[in-house]
């Protein structure tokens, strides 16, 4: 029998919502029901979670530095002990295959980033007769993507707890199942009663009232660009604060004088990680026209190597895609790049050999596309590659630049100084040297249409904070007032 999730979390108690009603969650490997969850989250549950966090707000935003880092101790401490369960949640919910670690092992890294954040920061500055003080904004409303449903969830409310501010949750409806984990985890930390709050339900009525809601002071969204310009002409009417992580369609640059093997199998293993279901997935990749049939092999030959199949295998390393929706998508991508004119140089059309059920894609490598076709300009989110052949740097950058996002970045050369160059004449919030890996304590954001404000480490963790200057107290011999 499949398991129920009927309930909310609102006030520290899991509650019935306002219209009670079950929806079925299909599991993306078999296409079959495998729970169900609470359909009927409304405006009114969203009323009744704002009010709690309020509540919640006047007593825990005056909490110590120090009780918040015991509390972020005990919420990782929770976490860390379900950390093999949430592995297999998200590979029933969204496909992610349990090989991908990062998903589940990042939630708790982040979280110890938070923590050690706060044992360093200065909420209290002097300058010339003014105190400068950050103090938490207030009711935050998170609003999480399905791609990474702990990691993106967790950051938020981590980041949200550090800085004294009370939340309501709204997970995708693609994955409710990890936004009920989250609650648990919390719940189980020994939260206070409000401080976190869940509200299960579709964007267009949660997300919409959250963002609307005279109470909340900061809306932090993660998802489509189309969705979160709704999201801030809603918050625009109460004139709140929005952190917008949104759409992308990064290029990776490959300079002449780079290693093209090295650059090409990066590019299908980091773009095409997550069964390519990330906004900063290197989805264009741009090589020097002499140099395009050499990687091109590279590429077909990295691409042989996945590990397609059922996501809880450890031997898996692609799962399928999120839902019916996503994979008629990016088949229609598909679709769209032979027909404008993109060599197809392997995946394409249609299940992979041998799976007959499940939402799987072919892997896909299009070449010569230009920056006219549709492939090169919207994203996909999904396993597809699409090569772009470039003549000098100058016209490489202009076409890298040449999109209305600004997410991320990735420059492959031998020569430090012309990578360095080049990065800095990229337009996007997150630019990677010949592959480096990211980390949690710099900050994640946008150029552009790819978003507003940033995640992450102490640019992320100011944007749950707002700054008053009181006037009127000299420094004193030895910095801040006595009483500080």
């Amino acid at each position: 029998m499949l398991k129920r999730y009927p309930h909310l979390y609102i006030d520290g108690r899991w509650v019935e919502p306002s219209k009670p009603g079950l929806r079925e969650l299909i599991d993306p490997t078999t296409e079959e029901p495998h729970a169900f969850v609470t359909s009927g989250g409304g405006a009114k549950d969203v009323d009744l979670a704002v009010a709690a966090a309020k509540r919640a707000f006047g007593t825990f935003s005056r909490t110590s530095i120090r009780e918040r880092i015991e509390l972020i101790d005990a919420i990782i401490a929770a976490y860390e002990s379900r950390k093999t369960e949430f592995a297999e949640l998200i590979a029933r919910e969204v496909g992610v295959p349990v090989s991908f670690k990062a998903q589940v092992t990042g939630p708790a890294g982040h979280m110890k980033v938070a923590r050690d954040l706060l044992k360093t920061y200065a909420f209290e500055r002097q300058l010339a007769d003014t105190i400068v003080r950050r103090e938490p904004i207030g009711v935050c409303a998170l609003i999480s993507p399905w791609n990474w449903p702990l990691q993106t969830a967790a950051i938020k409310a981590i980041y949200g707890v550090a800085a004294g501010c009370t939340m309501v949750l709204k997970p995708s409806d693609a994955s409710p199942l990890s936004g009920i984990a989250l609650a648990e985890v919390m719940h189980d930390s020994g939260i206070p009663p409000g401080v976190f709050n869940l509200v299960i339900g579709r964007g267009s009525v949660v997300g919409e009232a959250l963002s609307r809601h005279p109470d909340v002071d900061m809306v932090s969204f993660t998802g489509s660009t189309a969705a979160g310009v709704k999201v801030g002409e809603a918050a625009a009417q109460t004139v709140k604060r929005v952190c917008l992580e949104l759409g992308g369609k990064s290029a990776n640059i490959v300079l002449r004088d780079a290693n093209l093997e090295k650059a090409a199998r990066w590019n299908i293993q980091r773009g095409f990680s997550n069964t390519g279901q990330s906004c900063h997935a290197p989805s264009r990749m741009l090589v020097h026209e002499s140099q395009v049939e050499e990687t091109l092999r590279h590429l077909k030959d990295e691409v042989s190597r996945i590990c397609l199949g059922d996501p809880r295998d450890p031997a898996t390393t692609m799962g399928p895609l999120v839902h019916a929706q996503q994979l008629a998508s990016v088949q229609r991508h598909i679709q769209i790049g032979i027909e404008e004119g993109g060599r197809l140089v392997v995946g394409g059309l249609g299940r992979p050999e041998g799976f007959n059920r499940g939402f799987f894609c072919k892997p896909t490598v299009l070449a010569d596309v230009t920056p006219d076709m549709t492939l090169a300009k919207e994203e996909i989110f999904g396993p597809v590659l699409v090569v772009m052949p470039y003549e000098t740097d100058e016209e490489a950058l202009k076409i890298a630049n040449d999109t209305i996002y600004g997410l991320g970045g990735y420059v492959f050369s031998e020569d430090r100084k012309r990578g360095y160059d080049f990065a800095c004449g990229l337009r996007a919030g997150r630019i990677s040297y010949n592959g480096a890996n990211t980390n949690s304590h710099t900050p994640m954001g946008g150029y552009k249409q790819s978003g507003i404000g940033r995640s992450m480490g102490v640019f992320g963790f100011e944007e749950y904070l707002e700054v008053k200057s009181i006037y009127g107290f000299e420094e004193e011999a030895h910095g801040l007032p006595s009483f500080v």
